[in-house]
Protein backbone atom coordinates (compact mmCIF):
# COMPACT_ATOMS: atom_id res chain seq x y z
CA UNK A 1 0.00 0.00 0.00
CA UNK A 2 1.55 3.28 -1.10
CA UNK A 3 0.40 6.90 -1.39
CA UNK A 4 1.97 8.64 -4.40
CA UNK A 5 1.78 11.91 -6.27
CA UNK A 6 -0.19 11.58 -9.50
CA UNK A 7 2.33 12.61 -12.09
CA UNK A 8 3.87 10.43 -14.79
CA UNK A 9 7.29 10.22 -13.12
CA UNK A 10 5.95 9.21 -9.70
CA UNK A 11 3.57 6.67 -11.21
CA UNK A 12 6.37 5.01 -13.18
CA UNK A 13 8.63 5.00 -10.11
CA UNK A 14 5.94 3.31 -8.00
CA UNK A 15 5.15 0.70 -10.65
CA UNK A 16 8.86 0.01 -11.24
CA UNK A 17 9.36 -0.60 -7.51
CA UNK A 18 6.70 -3.33 -7.61
CA UNK A 19 7.47 -4.82 -11.02
CA UNK A 20 8.75 -8.38 -10.50
CA UNK A 21 8.50 -9.28 -14.16
CA UNK A 22 5.66 -11.73 -13.52
CA UNK A 23 2.28 -11.98 -15.17
CA UNK A 24 -1.07 -11.35 -13.54
CA UNK A 25 0.04 -8.27 -11.60
CA UNK A 26 -2.62 -5.75 -10.70
CA UNK A 27 -3.36 -2.52 -8.86
CA UNK A 28 -6.31 -1.32 -6.81
CA UNK A 29 -6.24 2.50 -6.85
CA UNK A 30 -8.13 5.03 -4.75
CA UNK A 31 -8.20 8.63 -6.01
CA UNK A 32 -9.60 11.84 -4.50
CA UNK A 33 -12.09 13.82 -6.55
CA UNK A 34 -9.61 16.68 -6.95
CA UNK A 35 -7.29 14.38 -8.93
CA UNK A 36 -9.86 12.80 -11.25
CA UNK A 37 -8.45 14.57 -14.32
CA UNK A 38 -5.11 12.74 -13.75
CA UNK A 39 -6.63 9.26 -13.79
CA UNK A 40 -5.66 8.69 -17.48
CA UNK A 41 -1.97 8.88 -16.47
CA UNK A 42 -2.41 5.86 -14.22
CA UNK A 43 -4.58 4.01 -16.74
CA UNK A 44 -2.00 4.55 -19.51
CA UNK A 45 0.86 3.35 -17.31
CA UNK A 46 -0.96 0.15 -16.33
CA UNK A 47 -2.09 -0.60 -19.89
CA UNK A 48 1.44 -0.22 -21.24
CA UNK A 49 2.68 -2.82 -18.73
CA UNK A 50 -0.26 -5.13 -19.32
CA UNK A 51 -1.29 -4.79 -15.68
CA UNK A 52 -4.84 -4.98 -14.39
CA UNK A 53 -6.22 -1.84 -12.79
CA UNK A 54 -9.39 -1.29 -10.79
CA UNK A 55 -10.40 1.54 -8.51
CA UNK A 56 -12.68 4.34 -7.47
CA UNK A 57 -12.80 8.10 -6.89
CA UNK A 58 -13.73 9.44 -3.43
CA UNK A 59 -14.15 12.88 -1.82
CA UNK A 60 -10.75 12.54 -0.09
CA UNK A 61 -8.12 9.98 0.87
CA UNK A 62 -6.68 8.91 4.21
CA UNK A 63 -2.92 9.07 4.58
CA UNK A 64 -1.95 8.02 8.11
CA UNK A 65 -3.45 10.61 10.50
CA UNK A 66 -4.79 12.96 7.85
CA UNK A 67 -7.48 13.38 5.21
CA UNK A 68 -5.84 14.51 1.97
CA UNK A 69 -7.12 15.61 -1.43
CA UNK A 70 -3.97 15.02 -3.47
CA UNK A 71 -2.22 12.00 -4.93
CA UNK A 72 -3.47 8.43 -5.09
CA UNK A 73 -3.37 5.34 -2.90
CA UNK A 74 -2.14 2.21 -4.68
CA UNK A 75 -2.54 -1.37 -3.43
CA UNK A 76 -0.40 -3.83 -5.38
CA UNK A 77 -1.25 -7.50 -6.02
CA UNK A 78 1.19 -10.09 -7.34
CA UNK A 79 -1.89 -11.73 -8.82
CA UNK A 80 -4.85 -9.42 -9.36
CA UNK A 81 -8.02 -10.72 -7.66
CA UNK A 82 -10.97 -11.61 -9.85
CA UNK A 83 -12.98 -8.46 -10.41
CA UNK A 84 -15.76 -6.96 -12.53
CA UNK A 85 -17.04 -3.51 -13.43
CA UNK A 86 -20.75 -2.99 -14.18
CA UNK A 87 -21.84 0.48 -15.36
CA UNK A 88 -25.47 1.60 -15.05
CA UNK A 89 -26.15 -1.34 -12.78
CA UNK A 90 -29.94 -0.82 -12.72
CA UNK A 91 -30.25 -0.46 -16.50
CA UNK A 92 -30.84 -3.19 -19.05
CA UNK A 93 -33.11 -6.24 -19.16
CA UNK A 94 -31.70 -7.94 -16.03
CA UNK A 95 -32.03 -6.70 -12.47
CA UNK A 96 -28.93 -5.43 -10.67
CA UNK A 97 -28.94 -8.43 -8.32
CA UNK A 98 -28.99 -10.88 -11.24
CA UNK A 99 -26.14 -9.07 -13.00
CA UNK A 100 -23.92 -8.87 -9.92
CA UNK A 101 -24.63 -12.41 -8.73
CA UNK A 102 -23.89 -13.72 -12.23
CA UNK A 103 -20.52 -11.97 -12.30
CA UNK A 104 -19.66 -13.36 -8.85
CA UNK A 105 -20.66 -16.95 -9.66
CA UNK A 106 -18.46 -17.09 -12.75
CA UNK A 107 -15.48 -15.98 -10.66
CA UNK A 108 -15.94 -17.90 -7.42
CA UNK A 109 -12.98 -20.20 -6.82
CA UNK A 110 -13.36 -23.85 -5.89
CA UNK A 111 -12.64 -23.95 -2.17
CA UNK A 112 -11.01 -26.87 -0.42
CA UNK A 113 -12.64 -28.06 2.83
CA UNK A 114 -11.97 -25.63 5.65
CA UNK A 115 -10.64 -22.91 3.35
CA UNK A 116 -11.64 -19.31 4.12
CA UNK A 117 -14.41 -17.90 1.94
CA UNK A 118 -13.49 -15.01 -0.34
CA UNK A 119 -14.71 -11.51 0.50
CA UNK A 120 -16.94 -9.87 -2.08
CA UNK A 121 -15.78 -6.27 -1.76
CA UNK A 122 -18.09 -3.92 -3.63
CA UNK A 123 -17.46 -0.29 -4.51
CA UNK A 124 -20.73 1.35 -5.56
CA UNK A 125 -21.30 4.74 -7.07
CA UNK A 126 -23.08 6.57 -4.24
CA UNK A 127 -25.75 7.72 -6.72
CA UNK A 128 -27.13 4.16 -7.05
CA UNK A 129 -30.42 4.59 -5.15
CA UNK A 130 -31.18 1.01 -4.08
CA UNK A 131 -27.97 -0.40 -2.60
CA UNK A 132 -29.67 -1.77 0.53
CA UNK A 133 -32.19 -3.68 -1.62
CA UNK A 134 -29.40 -4.99 -3.85
CA UNK A 135 -27.60 -6.34 -0.78
CA UNK A 136 -30.77 -8.10 0.39
CA UNK A 137 -31.14 -9.71 -3.03
CA UNK A 138 -27.48 -10.72 -3.24
CA UNK A 139 -27.71 -12.51 0.09
CA UNK A 140 -30.71 -14.47 -1.18
CA UNK A 141 -28.74 -15.38 -4.32
CA UNK A 142 -25.30 -16.10 -2.83
CA UNK A 143 -26.03 -16.68 0.89
CA UNK A 144 -22.83 -17.44 2.80
CA UNK A 145 -20.68 -18.45 -0.15
CA UNK A 146 -18.82 -15.15 0.35
CA UNK A 147 -18.20 -12.57 3.03
CA UNK A 148 -19.65 -9.14 2.17
CA UNK A 149 -18.05 -5.73 2.52
CA UNK A 150 -17.67 -2.49 0.62
CA UNK A 151 -18.04 1.26 0.39
CA UNK A 152 -19.56 3.98 -1.77
CA UNK A 153 -17.49 6.26 -3.98
CA UNK A 154 -18.34 9.54 -5.70
CA UNK A 155 -18.58 13.23 -4.90
CA UNK A 156 -19.40 14.63 -1.46
CA UNK A 157 -21.75 17.04 -3.26
CA UNK A 158 -23.91 14.01 -4.16
CA UNK A 159 -23.89 15.16 -7.77
CA UNK A 160 -23.46 12.49 -10.49
CA UNK A 161 -19.82 11.84 -11.38
CA UNK A 162 -18.19 8.84 -13.10
CA UNK A 163 -16.22 7.36 -10.21
CA UNK A 164 -15.46 3.67 -10.90
CA UNK A 165 -12.72 2.61 -13.28
CA UNK A 166 -10.47 -0.03 -14.74
CA UNK A 167 -7.51 0.35 -17.09
CA UNK A 168 -9.71 1.34 -20.02
CA UNK A 169 -12.71 3.34 -18.80
CA UNK A 170 -14.31 5.29 -15.98
CA UNK A 171 -18.04 4.82 -15.39
CA UNK A 172 -20.84 5.97 -13.12
CA UNK A 173 -24.08 4.64 -11.65
CA UNK A 174 -22.53 1.21 -11.27
CA UNK A 175 -20.50 -1.16 -9.12
CA UNK A 176 -16.94 -2.45 -9.05
CA UNK A 177 -16.65 -5.87 -7.41
CA UNK A 178 -13.53 -7.69 -6.25
CA UNK A 179 -13.30 -11.23 -4.89
CA UNK A 180 -10.56 -10.76 -2.33
CA UNK A 181 -8.81 -13.69 -0.61
CA UNK A 182 -10.24 -15.11 2.59
CA UNK A 183 -7.55 -13.61 4.80
CA UNK A 184 -8.84 -10.14 3.87
CA UNK A 185 -11.31 -9.62 6.73
CA UNK A 186 -13.00 -6.19 6.87
CA UNK A 187 -14.27 -5.07 10.27
CA UNK A 188 -16.92 -2.37 10.82
CA UNK A 189 -17.88 -0.19 13.81
CA UNK A 190 -19.87 3.01 14.39
CA UNK A 191 -20.00 3.59 18.17
CA UNK A 192 -23.63 4.81 18.34
CA UNK A 193 -25.52 4.10 21.55
CA UNK A 194 -29.13 2.97 21.14
CA UNK A 195 -31.76 5.12 22.91
CA UNK A 196 -34.92 3.63 24.40
CA UNK A 197 -37.54 5.66 22.49
CA UNK A 198 -38.60 4.04 19.22
CA UNK A 199 -40.98 5.04 16.43
CA UNK A 200 -42.21 3.60 13.14
CA UNK A 201 -41.52 4.75 9.60
CA UNK A 202 -45.14 4.39 8.51
CA UNK A 203 -44.74 5.68 4.95
CA UNK A 204 -41.50 5.43 2.97
CA UNK A 205 -40.31 5.07 -0.60
CA UNK A 206 -36.68 4.16 -1.14
CA UNK A 207 -34.63 6.68 0.86
CA UNK A 208 -37.65 8.99 1.41
CA UNK A 209 -39.39 8.94 4.80
CA UNK A 210 -42.79 10.58 4.31
CA UNK A 211 -44.38 9.77 7.65
CA UNK A 212 -43.27 8.67 11.10
CA UNK A 213 -46.01 7.35 13.37
CA UNK A 214 -48.52 8.55 10.73
CA UNK A 215 -47.36 12.17 10.93
CA UNK A 216 -45.11 14.18 8.57
CA UNK A 217 -41.58 12.93 9.19
CA UNK A 218 -40.01 16.36 9.69
CA UNK A 219 -42.60 17.36 12.31
CA UNK A 220 -41.75 14.31 14.43
CA UNK A 221 -38.00 14.72 13.87
CA UNK A 222 -38.14 18.41 14.86
CA UNK A 223 -40.24 17.77 18.01
CA UNK A 224 -37.86 15.10 19.34
CA UNK A 225 -34.78 17.26 18.75
CA UNK A 226 -36.45 20.23 20.44
CA UNK A 227 -37.64 18.24 23.48
CA UNK A 228 -34.46 16.19 24.01
CA UNK A 229 -31.72 18.60 22.89
CA UNK A 230 -33.29 22.08 23.03
CA UNK A 231 -32.56 22.79 19.36
CA UNK A 232 -35.15 24.67 17.31
CA UNK A 233 -34.91 22.98 13.93
CA UNK A 234 -36.26 24.59 10.74
CA UNK A 235 -35.82 24.07 6.98
CA UNK A 236 -32.99 26.61 6.86
CA UNK A 237 -30.78 24.96 9.50
CA UNK A 238 -31.86 21.35 8.86
CA UNK A 239 -28.80 20.30 6.85
CA UNK A 240 -26.44 21.67 9.50
CA UNK A 241 -27.99 19.49 12.20
CA UNK A 242 -29.02 16.38 10.28
CA UNK A 243 -25.55 14.84 10.35
CA UNK A 244 -25.46 15.17 14.16
CA UNK A 245 -28.88 13.52 14.69
CA UNK A 246 -29.29 10.58 12.30
CA UNK A 247 -31.92 7.87 12.42
CA UNK A 248 -31.13 4.33 13.49
CA UNK A 249 -32.93 1.35 11.94
CA UNK A 250 -33.45 -1.35 14.57
CA UNK A 251 -32.64 -4.85 13.33
CA UNK A 252 -33.85 -8.10 14.87
CA UNK A 253 -30.21 -9.02 15.53
CA UNK A 254 -29.85 -6.03 17.84
CA UNK A 255 -27.79 -4.06 15.31
CA UNK A 256 -28.53 -0.38 14.75
CA UNK A 257 -28.08 0.69 11.11
CA UNK A 258 -27.46 4.43 10.78
CA UNK A 259 -29.28 6.59 8.22
CA UNK A 260 -28.21 10.24 7.92
CA UNK A 261 -30.98 12.62 6.72
CA UNK A 262 -29.59 14.92 4.04
CA UNK A 263 -32.58 16.63 2.42
CA UNK A 264 -36.03 17.95 3.31
CA UNK A 265 -38.99 18.35 0.95
CA UNK A 266 -41.72 20.98 1.12
CA UNK A 267 -44.26 18.40 2.29
CA UNK A 268 -42.15 17.47 5.34
CA UNK A 269 -40.57 14.30 3.99
CA UNK A 270 -36.96 13.49 4.85
CA UNK A 271 -34.42 12.00 2.45
CA UNK A 272 -31.64 9.82 3.85
CA UNK A 273 -28.39 8.34 2.57
CA UNK A 274 -29.69 4.81 2.08
CA UNK A 275 -33.10 3.17 1.90
CA UNK A 276 -35.53 2.99 4.82
CA UNK A 277 -38.05 0.13 4.47
CA UNK A 278 -41.67 0.90 5.26
CA UNK A 279 -42.80 0.05 8.82
CA UNK A 280 -39.20 -0.04 10.00
CA UNK A 281 -38.64 0.64 13.70
CA UNK A 282 -36.56 3.79 14.05
CA UNK A 283 -34.71 5.55 16.85
CA UNK A 284 -33.25 9.03 16.81
CA UNK A 285 -29.52 8.87 17.47
CA UNK A 286 -27.09 11.48 18.69
CA UNK A 287 -23.80 11.12 16.87
CA UNK A 288 -21.03 10.33 19.35
CA UNK A 289 -17.86 12.26 20.02
CA UNK A 290 -14.61 10.95 18.50
CA UNK A 291 -13.88 7.51 19.90
CA UNK A 292 -16.90 7.57 22.22
CA UNK A 293 -18.62 4.40 23.49
CA UNK A 294 -15.45 2.38 23.02
CA UNK A 295 -15.75 2.44 19.22
CA UNK A 296 -12.03 2.55 18.39
CA UNK A 297 -11.03 0.14 21.16
CA UNK A 298 -13.66 -2.34 19.98
CA UNK A 299 -12.52 -1.93 16.37
CA UNK A 300 -8.92 -2.63 17.36
CA UNK A 301 -9.90 -5.69 19.40
CA UNK A 302 -11.96 -7.12 16.56
CA UNK A 303 -9.14 -6.56 14.07
CA UNK A 304 -6.82 -8.58 16.29
CA UNK A 305 -9.31 -11.35 17.05
CA UNK A 306 -11.17 -11.69 13.76
CA UNK A 307 -8.68 -10.44 11.19
CA UNK A 308 -5.49 -11.63 12.88
CA UNK A 309 -3.93 -8.18 12.83
CA UNK A 310 -0.34 -7.99 14.05
CA UNK A 311 1.62 -4.91 15.19
CA UNK A 312 3.27 -3.35 12.15
CA UNK A 313 0.56 -4.37 9.68
CA UNK A 314 -0.87 -1.67 7.45
CA UNK A 315 -4.54 -0.81 7.86
CA UNK A 316 -6.83 -0.12 4.92
CA UNK A 317 -9.40 2.30 6.32
CA UNK A 318 -12.63 3.78 4.98
CA UNK A 319 -14.18 6.60 7.01
CA UNK A 320 -17.70 7.89 6.43
CA UNK A 321 -17.92 11.45 5.09
CA UNK A 322 -20.95 12.10 7.32
CA UNK A 323 -18.94 11.02 10.35
CA UNK A 324 -16.18 13.47 9.44
CA UNK A 325 -18.74 16.23 8.90
CA UNK A 326 -20.15 15.58 12.39
CA UNK A 327 -16.76 15.42 14.14
CA UNK A 328 -15.12 18.28 12.24
CA UNK A 329 -11.54 18.88 13.31
CA UNK A 330 -11.63 16.02 15.82
CA UNK A 331 -12.08 13.41 13.06
CA UNK A 332 -8.33 13.31 12.45
CA UNK A 333 -7.91 12.70 16.17
CA UNK A 334 -9.97 9.55 15.70
CA UNK A 335 -7.55 8.43 12.98
CA UNK A 336 -4.66 8.97 15.39
CA UNK A 337 -6.51 6.97 18.06
CA UNK A 338 -7.03 4.17 15.54
CA UNK A 339 -3.30 4.03 14.79
CA UNK A 340 -2.52 3.79 18.50
CA UNK A 341 -5.22 1.23 19.29
CA UNK A 342 -4.17 -1.13 16.49
CA UNK A 343 -0.41 -0.67 16.44
CA UNK A 344 -0.63 -0.28 12.66
CA UNK A 345 2.43 0.84 10.75
CA UNK A 346 0.21 3.22 8.83
CA UNK A 347 -3.32 3.96 7.62
CA UNK A 348 -4.38 4.32 4.04
CA UNK A 349 -7.85 4.57 2.58
CA UNK A 350 -10.60 6.97 1.65
CA UNK A 351 -13.52 9.07 2.80
CA UNK A 352 -16.59 7.02 1.87
CA UNK A 353 -20.23 7.91 1.14
CA UNK A 354 -21.84 4.89 2.77
CA UNK A 355 -20.46 1.57 3.92
CA UNK A 356 -21.36 -2.11 3.41
CA UNK A 357 -20.89 -4.91 5.89
CA UNK A 358 -21.96 -6.27 9.22
CA UNK A 359 -21.04 -5.35 12.78
CA UNK A 360 -20.59 -9.09 13.49
CA UNK A 361 -18.35 -11.59 11.68
CA UNK A 362 -20.18 -13.60 9.02
CA UNK A 363 -23.28 -11.46 9.57
CA UNK A 364 -25.95 -10.32 7.15
CA UNK A 365 -24.68 -7.58 4.77
CA UNK A 366 -26.24 -4.18 5.36
CA UNK A 367 -25.83 -0.67 4.00
CA UNK A 368 -24.59 1.72 6.71
CA UNK A 369 -23.80 5.39 7.29
CA UNK A 370 -21.33 6.93 9.76
CA UNK A 371 -19.09 3.86 10.15
CA UNK A 372 -15.43 2.97 9.88
CA UNK A 373 -14.49 -0.06 7.74
CA UNK A 374 -10.99 -1.44 8.27
CA UNK A 375 -8.99 -4.40 6.95
CA UNK A 376 -5.41 -5.40 7.66
CA UNK A 377 -2.71 -5.58 5.03
CA UNK A 378 0.47 -7.47 6.03
CA UNK A 379 3.60 -5.31 6.08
Amino acid sequence: MRHIELDATEIERALDAWDKGTSGVGVLALLPEAEKARLPLLQDACRLRGWSLAGAIFPALINDRHFVTGGALLLFFERMPAHFLIPAVNAGPSAAVVRIAGEVRTRLPELSPGAAKPTLFMLFDSMVPNIASILDGLYLELANRVEYAGVNAGSETFQPMPCLFDANEVVGDGVLGLLLPGEFVPVMEHGFAQPERAMTATSTQGNRIAMIDWRPAFDVYREIIRSEYGIDLNPENFYRYGVHFPFGILRASGDVVVRIPVALSEDGALYCVGEVPENTMLVLLKAPAAGANGCIERLGRRLRQEAGMLPGDHLLTFYCAGRRMHLGETAEGELAELLTATGARGLGGALSLGEIGSTTRQGYPMFHNATLVCATLPA
